[in-house]
């Protein structure tokens, strides 16, 4: 069954034309007016769950701290859902944990006959039999909730609530660890480029070598870009609890904005209440967290300054909405992680549309999106219209679902 959205505008512009036409004295036809095709959202029903594992062999290796050898391949996963009504929904995840199978095995199928616009239902019935796989609920969740708005002709902000900002600020996740390259040279001439770009916001990974050499380099890009670029670090739980304070001391008088997850998250995230009190900047932790109860633990433990949920890996869109409120209720702030292609982009930008800022206040720590810019071809290739930086900014999509129309001729080209 196909489906026509004919909005009132295309149908003032239809009735323009013919009242044209007639004017211009051509051969008025009058023929009676097709039933236009309209979806019932009452009767909507899932028929199909299908997973896609994209990958792509990078040009150059590269990684972070932690990336030993460098990556010489980049992955994801991504679900479409399918309905009687021909309205589909994507969802995109790491390919990592039993996320795939727990989808084509466990609760894809439990998804079938049932109405996507039912969104609370399948939410617990996805988390019942899962054991815990939030990868594999959050793939979903999103394209659950992009099929609810192409159902009911609204975006995803909308089904939320409304959106509180129509645009996003949005800092460059960069500056990687690269073969055959040296931070010391490669870090401030990648900076600089992406300030030309529009960026007025930056990260860099940081830990692969000693505090001494990456203390240099951290200085190098502060002076490449200025003090006018906030600047912020990824350790990637690559020091223990007293390089990373040494590390802290050297990125607070340079002014950076916050370190991030420098101690490994596993297990627990152990150490990071200690690491958050003499930290002299802001932490910043907790794209590892799985669910609202592990975020809980985290922020009731007072384990950082900025929580990260990550709208891939948390369980989805509601679920990173309900972490950052509840952060807020602690004063601690919420930057949702985001690293993946164009529907996770999308996803994540129809959820920071949606929180608050942490204060009522002017907006001076509105929440940001993190835009990977390291060799990525399913964020710019897998949708007709990839995702803009305007002014620092990133436009917050307005059309119905999630607000991006996926090529699956180029999902099919990358999936193995």
């Amino acid at each position: 069954m196909s489906v026509t959205h004919t909005n009132r505008r295309e149908l003032l512009q239809k009735g323009a034309l013919l009242a044209a036409g007639c004017l211009a004295g051509g051969p008025a036809v009058l023929r009676a007016a097709e039933p236009e095709q309209q979806v019932d959202p009452l009767k909507l029903k899932i028929t199909g769950v299908k997973t896609y594992l994209l990958q792509h062999k990078l040009k150059r290796p590269f990684g972070v701290s932690v990336s030993v050898p460098l990556d010489q391949f980049r992955k994801t996963l991504l679900v479409k859902i399918e309905t009687d009504a021909g309205l589909t929904g994507w969802g995109e995840t790491a390919p990592v944990g039993g996320a795939r199978g727990t989808i084509d095995d466990q609760i894809g199928p439990r998804l079938i006959g049932q109405s996507p616009l039912e969104q609370r239902k399948l939410w617990r019935m996805m988390w019942g039999p899962n054991f815990g796989n939030a990868l594999a609920v959050a793939a979903l969740d999103m394209a659950i909730n992009d099929i609810r708005g192409h159902a009911l002709n609204l975006s995803v902000a909308e089904l939320f609530g409304g959106r509180l900002r129509d645009r996003v600020p949005a800092y460059a996740s960069a500056m990687n660890y690269v073969e055959n390259e040296q931070p010391e040279e490669q870090y401030p001439r990648e900076a600089e480029q992406l300030v030309k770009q529009g960026f007025k916001a930056l990260k860099m990974r940081i830990g692969r070598y000693p505090v001494f050499r990456e203390a240099a380099v951290a200085a190098a890009v502060r002076e490449a870009v200025g003090l006018d670029i906030k600047l912020m670090a990824d350790g990637n739980a690559a020091y223990t609890l007293s390089s990373a304070l040494q590390m802290g001391e050297v990125l607070h008088d340079l002014n950076f904005e916050y370190f991030e997850e420098p101690l490994p998250q596993s297990p627990h995230y152990a150490g990071y209440e200690e690491l958050r009190r003499k930290l002299p900047l802001p932490l910043a932790a907790g794209e590892g967290v799985d669910s609202r109860g592990s975020a809980k633990e985290l922020i009731d433990r007072q384990c950082m300054h900025i929580i990260q949920p990550d709208v891939s890996l948390c369980g989805g869109i509601g679920e990173t909405l309900f972490i950052s409120e509840m952060a807020a209720l602690s004063g601690i702030r919420c930057i949702p992680h985001c690293w993946g292609g164009a529907i996770l982009i999308a996803a994540t930008v129809q959820t920071l549309s949606l929180m608050p800022d942490p204060h009522w206040g002017f907006p001076t720590d509105t929440p940001m999106l993190e835009l990977d810019q390291s060799e990525n071809p399913w964020r710019t290739e897998i949708v007709k219209e990839p995702f803009q930086l305007k002014d620092g900014f990133v436009d917050v999509p307005t059309r119905p679902g999630l607000g991006i129309e996926v090529d699956e001729a180029i999902v099919k080209r990358y999936a193995i």
